[in-house]
């Protein structure tokens, strides 16, 4: 299932030549991976109390279109889990016109918070304390 958060350009985040700065993707893209996992009932402070966090371990952007101040986006976000300690992140950020504005591909996994290791099996831990865990398949 490919998950989406709506977001408006804002001025302040424009560089010099009035587009959005480079940077800016990034945080957009952060933004729709924590309403994802606060969608599906894992809020930062659920996480936290069970013992683990997120953690990107790999992040790929490509930067297909500028955006400019005020343009209204879709930013989407899917894991796609494999075997082993990580899964995969990928993500679009979508233009009111349908046009792909960036790509952004990733690798992450679950930290355990007291061995500061990645957990075994993120895709079955995170199911099993999400309240809605099909946001999480992929």
């Amino acid at each position: 299932m490919t998950f989406s958060v709506d977001v408006t350009v804002r001025g302040y985040e424009l560089d010099t030549q009035g587009h959005l700065n480079q940077a800016v993707y990034l945080q957009y893209a952060e933004h729709a991976r924590w309403e994802l996992l606060r969608a599906a009932g894992l809020p930062q402070e659920k996480l936290l109390a069970s013992g683990v966090g997120p953690v990107a371990l790999e992040v790929t952007m490509r930067y297909l279109r500028e955006l400019r101040g005020g343009d209204k986006v879709r930013v989407t976000c899917q894991f796609v889990y494999g075997g082993g300690m990580t899964f995969k992140v990928v993500q679009q950020i979508v233009k009111d016109d349908g046009t792909v504005a960036a790509e952004i591909s990733g690798v992450a996994g679950m930290l355990d918070l007291t061995t500061r290791r990645l957990i075994t099996d993120p895709r079955s831990h995170l199911t099993a304390l999400a309240d809605n865990p099909d946001l999480l398949s992929g």
